[in-house]
């Protein structure tokens, strides 16, 4: 796995009241969801990446107001729903 590397000041983990790790953590996570938003990942790889399930990461997506139904290819939903 690859890292990245952030520089933010000195305080803002305090200003956040985090420890840093925490901080990289939740940097990580809203990178994650941004990422969904934006349909450039999927669920799942964004749950494997965070280790956590994937119904873990729709618990995270709804606390940030994201469409679980992001990564839902639509044009097979609307053939499903044609075939029904």
């Amino acid at each position: 796995m690859q890292t990245i590397s952030l520089n933010f000041p000195d305080d803002l983990a305090f200003s956040l009241k985090m420890q840093e790790a925490e901080l990289g953590y939740e940097i990580k996570k809203l990178a994650l969801v941004k990422l969904f938003e934006l349909g450039k990942i999927s669920s799942g790889k964004a749950a494997q990446i965070l280790g956590i399930t994937r119904i873990g990461f729709f618990d995270i997506l709804a606390q940030y107001g994201v469409d679980v139904y992001n990564d839902i290819d639509t044009d097979s939903l609307n053939q499903d729903r044609q075939n029904a």
